[in-house]
């Protein structure tokens, strides 16, 4: 995948390829670690790491700004939150934050990220298979909302947003209109790249994160 990142590259800008073509051709980029080394390649960013340690580095700052957000947002967030604070899990802290972020930009994660039982596994493999993109979370029957999810074969959720965000990113793709703003704080504020090129929305929630 080394050897032929560039003329890969050159593909990805110059033809932007449909996708499902993109994937019989460069099949071994669809994995966990070749999205992790692909992203390197192009940012000399180590996605996992740097997503996953900034929005720990970054989670009290925003727990601050969640606080003061009023309204259905703030109530809504309140409710996103309320699990965290009987449990210790890492896991589902990130993947609380992330939500709440979402609905801190008035977006909708639940357009992304779709939740089944595990007794509803097949019924979540055909909406995959009709989903252009998304996370699907398969969760087992009985489980509350502390348990860990299991995303295909990731550790996480907050770990299925890096490595989707790192494979929009990789392939040049739009961010989804419904969490173009998430989207756009991974980028530019999580992971510092054109950081100073900011929408609106996203410079406000940035300067609050440090007042």
């Amino acid at each position: 995948m080394h050897k032929t990142f560039s003329y890969r590259c050159q593909e990805v800008v110059q033809d932007a390829p449909v996708i499902s073509e993109f994937v019989n051709r460069w099949p071994a980029l669809f994995t966990v670690r070749e999205i992790n080394e692909e992203f390197m390649r192009i940012t000399t960013l180590p996605l996992q790491a740097k997503f996953l340690a900034q929005l720990d580095k970054y989670t009290g700052n925003l727990l601050k700004v969640f606080s003061n957000r009023g309204g259905a947002a703030g109530r809504k967030i309140k409710l996103l939150m309320d699990p965290t604070a009987t449990s210790e899990d890492i896991d589902l802290k990130r993947d609380c934050i992330l939500r709440c972020l979402c609905v801190y930009f008035n977006e909708d994660s639940d357009t992304l990220i779709k939740e089944y039982l595990n007794s509803s596994h097949e019924e979540a493999e055909r909406r995959i298979a009709q989903t252009t993109i998304g996370l699907y979370v398969i969760r087992k029957d009985g489980a509350d909302t502390v348990d860990k999810p299991v995303l295909r074969n990731l550790q996480s959720v907050a770990f299925g947003w890096a490595m989707l965000f790192g494979l929009i990113y990789t392939l040049n793709l739009s961010y989804p209109q419904e969490v173009k703003f998430t989207f756009e704080f991974f980028q530019k504020v999580l992971l510092n790249m054109d950081g100073k090129k900011l929408s609106p929305k996203v410079q406000a929630l940035k300067i609050k994160m440090f007042q």
